[in-house]
């Protein structure tokens, strides 16, 4: 028998996708309290720019050469001492901002949140960065009511794009901006769409947004502010805006704190910035309970995330250029078990975006969330 081969996507330089680099590695062991999964889907999302960039805060301390992948669904080919209640062959996903581009990884056992058979791998990675990130700015974070009137920036990207889907299913009147390309698809979402390019936004409402969701951050994230309702709450969650711009992380940083003191403004309006990595730090059991919810509305169909393409290792740093091109309208997926070249979503499986009204009708809205974050 072959032994296993374990490949990888590393950083060689912070840099543009011509630094990233396909290589051989040595085979991970894993250690007391670990288990190694071989790995099954890894997402390739826009926060990995961030990270190639250098201009992610979580992972500033990181040196070339090192692995990209922030999320990960593996099967367990290997348990580490101490571990109980997995065993061989289980299914399971985590979140771990890096290393999980490879065909093989180890994880901490207490950090796994198990997948369901029925599911398929590359759906079940789409929902643990950007759907969960979605769900808990919805319900952790903004803690939203029926009825309100609530603004997406960039609603054609992931989380975007999750945030109308979860965002219909708690009753929300719903406005996102895109491109004018795209408003085919964030009307399809069930939203209001605002092509930014021709349209402005904090005219569109008169009286103001309830809430606004900006992982863009154009301007320092001044406009969406301005368009907040009195007592309106501005979640912000990415600065896209500002990678492409390529400006300092110094400057980034200093937009997110001055979010915080734009509550002393007057009108009763306020700001946060939302961190998933934070979240999970403080309150690492919603972390697992909100992506095991995500991966039962999967399971039923109540929700069907939308795939742009299955990539094998050769296409990450294509998949990269397409990411900063901003053209997508799904998400990128690496499928280490993909021979080069091969394609797209399984035939059984045509990507929708669309919540099925058989589904979310039994489902009703997500789960209330008691806790305040």
């Amino acid at each position: 028998m072959t032994e296993p081969r374990n490949r990888v996507v590393q950083v060689a330089r912070f840099g543009g996708p011509d630094e990233l680099e396909v290589v051989d590695a040595p085979m991970p062991t894993a250690g007391p309290g670990e288990v190694r999964v071989r790995v099954l889907a890894s997402s390739v999302v826009y926060t990995d720019v961030t990270i190639r960039r250098h201009l992610y805060p979580q992972t500033m301390h990181l040196r070339p050469p090192f692995v990209l992948g922030y999320d990960v669904v593996g099967e367990i080919d290997q348990l580490g001492d101490g571990v109980r209640g997995f065993q061989i062959g289980d299914r399971v996903a985590d979140m771990t901002v890096v290393g999980s581009n490879a065909a093989y990884r180890t994880l901490r056992a207490d950090d796994l949140t198990r997948v369901p058979a029925s599911v398929d791998a590359a759906e079940a990675a789409t929902l643990i960065l950007s759907w969960t990130t979605a769900y808990q700015l919805l319900h952790r974070a903004a803690r939203v009511q029926r009825g309100q009137r609530v603004l997406v920036q960039g609603a054609a990207g992931a989380v975007g794009q999750a945030l109308l889907t979860l965002g219909r299913m708690a009753g929300l009147e719903l406005w996102g901006t895109a491109r004018s390309e795209h408003t085919g698809l964030v009307r399809e979402l069930g939203a209001t769409p605002i092509d930014y390019q021709s349209e402005d936004f904090t005219r569109v409402l008169p009286g103001g947004f309830d809430v606004i969701y900006d992982g863009v951050g154009e301007d320092g994230y001044r406009r969406s502010f301005a368009a907040l309702a009195h007592g309106g709450l501005l979640c912000a969650y990415g600065y896209s805006a500002s990678v492409e711009a390529q400006r300092r992380i110094f400057t980034i940083l200093m937009w997110i704190a001055r979010l915080y003191l734009w509550r002393w403004l007057p009108g009763g309006r306020r700001a946060r910035f939302y961190s998933i990595n934070a979240m999970r730090a403080r309150h690492p059991a919603w972390f697992r309970e909100d992506l095991e919810h995500l991966f039962e509305l999967l399971a039923t169909g109540a929700i069907r995330p939308r795939i742009a393409k299955r990539i094998s290792f050769e296409e990450v740093a294509e998949a990269h250029r397409r990411l900063e091109a901003g053209s997508l309208e799904g998400k990128i997926v690496l499928c280490p078990d993909l021979g080069s070249r091969l394609d797209q979503t399984p035939p059984e499986r045509r990507p929708d975006t669309s919540v099925h009204s058989s589904s979310a009708a039994a489902l009703g809205a997500p789960t209330p969330i008691s806790r305040a974050p």
